[in-house]
């Protein structure tokens, strides 16, 4: 926005300096006049020698009046004005631009960060106050500016590329249904569905994941245990169907927060445990644990399930956008990769960390944690 020009706040400073000591030079002057003034005579006064006790010879004594000591004090007075004029402001001056030093590096990290550079960093030296409070603030912003500027860049180039792949499954295959003149159409129209289908699915999750990631969202005291019984309850058929048996146990674990977010976070923990699970054969089946827990100040979700042995290296990629703990394949319950990457950003959406541990016997053990709720009052 426009602005009309004015002085620089170090030349306000600096006047402002210069005009106190002006205020404070002028007021010791009044003080000492007027303090003279009370015990000198209106008129000059001459005294006889003889008056004056112990006095011998000599002229008479001479007292001046008020005329003139202010002739003779008036001159000294406007000379010491002029000094602590200059002194003021030069002082002043130079006091300014001291104080004002660190602010001038925070300015400029600014500009610099309004023209897109987030690496650039102040790094005030000196000891605490409220300057270097603020540069430090200002690098805490920067850094977590940098930081997800960086993963906006890295998901939006996965996404790009995960939407490309059904879009591009879409055009082929009208291409070849056009082509072809003794096409399926019930079986054309049956594949376009499910690519359809699974763009939207992606779709959904990008959206879920940018309403995490930006906090819009109203907070109430929510009960992760009922989130993990109405999660279980609606995966069941799933579960029956890879064969996998899934168990709810533990405490109330009330923590505030998003409702539809946080059985949004359950429900994908649990379609994840599921989904990447021992294959159910004979009388194998593969097994899911869910818990609730509340602790001092925090309450902790905790997902356990059978599967195959994953690497530690790999399962720190698996918040990743569009990162998959196996072969990627496209059935009908494959994901579409964001599943913990978005479980991750409602997790600290919410203040809360999450926690990927794998299990010496194969699978995966997944533990959030929120804060815990405060005590209804009352």
């Amino acid at each position: 926005m426009g602005r009309r020009p004015g002085l620089s706040v170090r030349l306000k400073l600096t006047l402002s300096y210069a005009g106190f000591l002006m205020i404070a030079g002028a007021l010791l002057l009044a003080v000492v006049l007027l303090f003279l003034l009370r015990y000198v005579p209106a008129d000059a006064v001459s005294v006889p020698r003889e008056l004056v006790p112990g006095r011998i010879g000599g002229p008479n004594l001479f007292i001046p009046g008020r005329s003139d000591l202010w002739r003779a004090f008036a001159p000294r007075a406007a000379e010491a004005a002029v000094f602590l004029l200059v002194f003021g402001l030069v002082g002043g001056w130079l006091l300014a631009g001291r104080m004002l030093a660190p602010l001038t590096r925070i300015t400029e990290a600014t500009r610099l960060a309004a023209a897109g550079s987030l690496s650039h960093r102040i790094q005030l030296p000196g000891s605490d106050d409220e300057l270097h409070g603020l540069a430090d603030a200002f690098d805490t912003m920067l850094a977590r500016l940098e930081a997800h500027d960086a993963e906006q860049r890295r998901f939006a180039a996965n996404a790009s590329h995960e939407l490309r792949t059904p879009l591009a499954i879409t055009r082929t295959l009208l291409d070849v249904g056009r082509k072809d003149p003794d096409r399926d159409t019930d079986r054309l129209l049956e594949r376009l569905a499910t690519v359809n289908a699974r763009a939207i699915d992606l779709t959904e999750a990008l959206l879920v994941l940018s309403r995490a990631n930006q906090r819009s969202f109203t907070r109430e005291r929510v009960d992760l245990s009922v989130l993990a019984e109405e999660a279980a309850e609606t995966l069941l058929p799933l579960a029956e169907k890879q064969r996998v048996t899934v168990a709810t146990t533990g405490d109330a674990a009330v923590t505030v927060g998003s409702h539809a977010l946080l059985l949004q976070l359950v429900t994908n923990l649990l379609h994840n445990a599921i989904v990447h699970n021992v294959p159910g054969q004979g009388l194998v089946r593969g097994t899911v644990e869910v818990g609730t827990a509340a602790r001092a100040g925090s309450v902790v979700l905790t997902v356990e399930n059978t599967g195959p042995r994953l690497a530690p290296e790999l399962v720190s990629t698996l918040t990743e956008p569009f990162q998959r703990g196996t072969e990627r394949v496209h059935d009908d319950q494959a994901g579409v990769g964001l599943g913990l990457a978005i479980v991750d950003s409602i997790a600290r959406a919410h203040d809360g960390t999450l926690t990927l541990t794998p299990r010496a016997e194969g699978g995966l053990r997944v533990q959030v944690r929120l804060p815990a709720a405060p005590s209804p009052a009352g």
